[in-house]
């Protein structure tokens, strides 16, 4: 029984891919010995064996060593064509990518630019506002007040002073005595009480 080593070597496996036949080496049997090489270097030495075959006068000879380099530039053609199919569809599958990239940025740069005529029909605030209620640590500023929507809360009314004796002003040296709050001029005030 053979092993399957024993196959000719001339002869590539039809289940491989036909793109590693253009650099691959091969042992070729043919009328004067073995010839060995790629399929270029071996199709070149069959066709200079038929040329010195023709000169001598050989044409039997001469015709099948054309028929031998025939062989392998057909194995060469069908590989070459191979390569460039799968050429052709990697270049086709690359454009696809890059369409769908190109419609992806498109998609975006639409919804970028529609979020921007909306931004522009309100107005925009430079007030950064946080989540929580929790203290920042920033100061509120009445800018940042009024970008809030919420109403301001009221002030906290001012807790009135009690007025000072006359005794005590005087002994400040401070102004009008007569209106009996301290200060100068205007209305009394009402004690607090």
């Amino acid at each position: 029984m053979r092993s399957s080593k024993s196959r000719s070597r001339n002869k590539p496996n039809r289940n491989r891919s036909m793109g590693n036949v253009i650099n691959r080496v091969f042992d070729s049997s043919g009328p004067e010995g073995k010839v060995r090489g790629t399929p270029q270097q071996i199709i070149d030495k069959y066709n200079q064996l038929a040329r010195d075959a023709q000169l001598s006068g050989d044409r039997v000879a001469a015709e099948n060593f054309q028929q031998h380099a025939e062989h392998y530039l057909r194995l060469l053609s069908a590989a070459m064509k191979e390569q460039e199919t799968r050429r052709e569809e990697q270049e086709r599958q690359n454009r696809e990518r890059q369409a769908e990239r190109d419609r992806d940025r498109a998609r975006r740069q639409e919804r970028e630019s529609n979020n921007g005529e909306t931004a522009e029909g309100e107005q925009k605030s430079d007030v950064l506002e946080t989540g929580g209620e929790a203290d920042s640590g920033l100061v509120e500023t009445p800018e940042s007040q009024s970008a809030k929507d919420e109403p301001a809360p009221a002030p906290a009314p001012k807790p009135k002073r009690k007025p000072r004796s006359r005794a005590k002003l005087a002994a400040d040296g401070g102004g009008d005595a007569g209106n009996g709050n301290g200060e100068a001029g205007g209305p009394p005030r009402e004690a607090a009480e």
